[in-house]
């Protein structure tokens, strides 16, 4: 659990957003791996040293009809970059999809990422077109639960 926080803070970092990260150990570890995870988590390696991650999770399509694989997050370390870990990470991901029947793999990129924006076109990856991302956090689930209507 240690190594998988860390990768998210170094993530977060990168991504800029280091001050949303409100995860800790324990929570990790009841969501990843309590009685009923809610995500899975991969790490990769390069030369035994831990370069990576992701973080994916089960999702439904309606218009499938089958379930889907959504990458919450994907992660090489600045330094391991360039040497086909997450390529190798997508392809282990595109495997897991497969094996589960799901329709679709799907993930967000922030708009600013070209370097990740170009990776994922090259792997054959289209954005979405029309469609925008809407989120009510931890507050807004607890506003909306308690209204009546």
């Amino acid at each position: 659990m240690p190594l998988i926080l860390s990768l998210i803070r170094e993530l977060a970092e990168y991504e800029r957003l280091a001050d949303q990260v409100v995860a800790t150990k324990e929570l990790l570890e009841r969501h990843l791996f309590g009685g009923r995870p809610a995500a899975d988590a991969v790490v990769a390696e390069l030369d035994d040293e831990p370069a990576g991650f992701a973080i994916f999770f089960t999702t439904f399509s309606t218009f499938v009809g089958r379930p889907g694989m959504w990458l919450e997050d994907v992660y090489v370390r600045p330094e391991r970059r360039r040497a086909g870990v997450g390529r190798a990470v997508l392809e282990h991901l595109a495997r897991l999809a497969e094996e589960r029947g799901c329709g679709r793999l799907e993930w967000a990129a922030l708009d600013w990422n070209a370097p990740a924006l170009d990776f994922y076109a090259g792997l054959g990856a289209r954005p979405v077109a029309g469609w925008t991302i809407h989120r009510l956090g931890a507050e807004g689930i607890r506003g909306l639960a308690v209204t009546d209507g």
